[in-house]
């Protein structure tokens, strides 16, 4: 790790490490708690996971990297998932993701300056007769127009 990085309190850690450490197969287990704790997975988390499981830093990352649940940079207050499945795309999904950039300014993969917004595309939500679709911190909004979402987007920005 490098000396300008900012550190995290790895002892947020503690109790999920004491419970899983020695628990085969639990890394993804303790990968989700971490990532609840401090909303992605820092570099020193990982390395931290790898030392107290008695594993690799390689193992760890390898792990954390194959699944797209995990996050390795902070993310929005509103973390937006937009659906890119064949129904949704069918349905205008591009349209959605448009309406996005025009309110807010991102597109897939970004966040906001203000860090109030993050935008990730995603394989498929499961909500096929809702589409298009995207989900907001786990509320799902449903035959989306480019103005619903501009409506939606804009109620958050002003509730902060």
């Amino acid at each position: 790790m490098c000396c300008n990085c900012k550190k995290s309190d790895l002892s947020l850690l503690d109790g999920t490490l004491a419970k899983y450490a020695g628990v085969p197969g639990s890394l993804i287990t303790i990968l989700q708690k971490a990532q609840e704790i401090y909303g992605y997975l820092p570099t020193d988390v990982l390395y931290h996971i790898a030392d107290k499981i008695g594993s690799t830093p390689a193992k760890v990352l390898g792990v954390a990297t194959f699944y797209t649940q995990f996050r390795f940079k902070p993310v929005g207050k509103y973390l937006i998932l937009l659906c890119q499945g064949t129904a949704c795309h069918v349905n205008g999904s591009e349209r959605i993701a448009d309406a996005v950039y025009e309110t807010i300014g991102i597109r897939d993969g970004e966040t906001t300056d203000d860090g109030l917004f993050t935008l990730t595309h995603v394989a498929c939500l499961g909500c096929c007769s809702l589409s298009p679709v995207m989900m907001i911190n786990g509320d799902t909004y449903g035959s989306l127009t480019p103005a619903k979402v501009k409506e939606i987007l804009t109620a958050l920005r002003e509730n902060g």
